[in-house]
């Protein structure tokens, strides 16, 4: 039976370090002979995005995971002049989003998205279609792909759809209009199973028992609100509402791969312990990441990678 193999990988700022981590060990392990060369589509959100560039551009794990640990810093660097300017960031974003801009052109160049070796889907967010129509214009989910077709979006820069998926709100500013697919699809995995449907793109689409689905996390910090009835307004929800609503998105697409595609899926989702709280710009703790996704068990990903993806 022929098989069509995807690798989905979320977003989540600075922990991306964990998924890199994790796909430099699988790819190392002499049981799975490069398991990332037999990728048939790779899909990213945000950090995972980039990851997914990464892959489809043939990157080495290894220099995907070194990217964090060198570049981290500056791409989550926040100056005091930027504070004030900012007010803290009650009337601006934390950063500048320049520094994330010059490690993706030093990464990427000028290469477009129809020159990557690999299919590629990556989440977006267009802040308004800018139609003619007054009737129609809006914001709406923007998914960017290098498959054939009329709604192909070969031509775009891959550095600049990376800038694109990682804009996150009040973390960085909007690029062109667009900010991060993690605003509807923080978790691709759905996204992806989607686009290798569609006829539009793949004459012969491949059936659902033949597609392979890995779904990659970036870490979850233990959340919960105390109390049966809140009586909250947007002062008490805006500060929660960002992690609650990205949980809850990378939950429901799980919960719908997982029934599409049952054994022919498998999400890894590490838990950080209970009294470890890791943020997307928290780049204080980018060796304890590191440290943890090197002793994560991965003995039941790599039993499934040998059954069902090789």
């Amino acid at each position: 039976m022929a098989k069509y193999r995807i690798i989905s990988i979320d977003g989540g700022g600075i922990r991306g370090i964990i998924p890199a981590t994790v796909l430099l060990r699988l790819n190392t392990d002499p049981a799975l002979k490069n398991f990332l060369n037999k990728a048939d589509l790779i899909a990213g959100t945000s950090t995972g995005g980039l990851l997914a560039l990464g892959i489809a551009n043939n990157m080495d794990p290894a220099v995907m995971q070194k990217i964090y640990i060198d570049d981290g810093e500056k791409i989550f660097d926040d100056s005091w002049l930027d504070d004030i300017k900012d007010l803290g960031n009650l009337i601006g974003a934390d950063y500048d989003i320049a520094n994330l801009e010059k490690v993706l052109k030093r990464i990427f160049g000028n290469i477009k998205l129809k020159t990557l070796k690999k299919k590629i889907l990556v989440t977006a967010f267009d802040l308004d279609n800018e139609s003619k129509s007054v009737n129609a214009r809006s914001w709406k989910p923007k998914i960017f792909h290098n498959f054939d077709g009329a709604d192909s979006d070969g031509e775009e820069l891959a550095y600049k759809v990376g800038l694109y998926t990682s804009a996150a709100p009040t973390f960085f500013p909007s690029v062109d209009g667009y900010i991060d697919g993690g605003v509807f699809a923080s978790n691709p995995s759905m996204c992806a199973l989607s686009q290798s449907q569609d006829i539009r793109s793949i004459s012969s689409p491949p059936k659902l028992d033949e597609i392979m689905l890995l779904s990659l996390g970036t870490g979850i910090s233990l959340n919960y609100i105390k109390g049966k009835s809140l009586d909250w307004g947007e002062a008490q929800w805006v500060k929660p509402l960002i992690s609650l609503m990205m949980d809850g998105v990378n939950g429901i697409a799980d919960y719908q791969c997982k029934q599409i595609l049952k054994n022919n899926y498998y999400r890894l989702s590490p838990v950080f312990p209970a009294d470890v709280i890791i943020k997307m710009d928290d780049v204080k703790k980018i060796p304890y990441m590191k440290e943890f996704a090197e002793q994560l068990d991965l003995s039941p990903l790599k039993n499934w990678l040998i059954n069902k993806w090789n």
